[in-house]
């Protein structure tokens, strides 16, 4: 790279690129579902874990979503902004689910086999964020 030029990205990177951007517009869409939806209306297991879930927890899931679909937006247009912006919502995933752990109402109430669910989000949060490293230190963002 000479005097700030960006080298050209191959194609795999705009791939790469997209697939962020719907994971995170994806989460985006999941977190309006969640916080639009009447507790009432739901099966009294999801009930009892959404009534567990700290308030904290719904405000960390707020920040994960829209800031990681800024972040999946701005590696997309190649801006090197993305890599800390993919990395707070990478950290807010990481508190969010942390509730899972220190709420013991949501944990007593969090069925087993629904503990897969987090821990794929949070690798796919990380690998997103890796990706972004990956696309800087190649010099392919701005």
């Amino acid at each position: 790279m000479v005097d700030g030029e960006v080298r050209n990205v191959p194609g795999w990177f705009w791939a790469g690129a997209a697939l962020a951007l719907l994971w995170e517009a994806f989460g985006c869409f999941t977190y309006v579902s969640q916080v639009t939806t009447d507790p009432a209306t739901l099966p009294i297991d999801q009930r009892a874990m959404w009534e567990a879930s700290p308030s904290w927890m719904i405000a960390a899931y707020a920040i994960a979503v829209w800031v990681g679909l800024i972040g999946a937006a701005l590696l997309l247009m190649r801006r090197k902004v993305a890599v800390p912006v993919l990395m707070v919502s990478l950290l807010a995933v990481v508190v969010q689910f942390s509730a899972l752990v220190l709420v013991p109402q949501l944990r007593e109430t969090t069925p087993s086999e629904a503990l897969l669910v987090p821990v794929v989000i949070v690798i796919a949060c990380y690998v997103i964020w890796q990706f972004s490293k990956l696309a800087a230190r190649r010099g392919w963002l701005r």
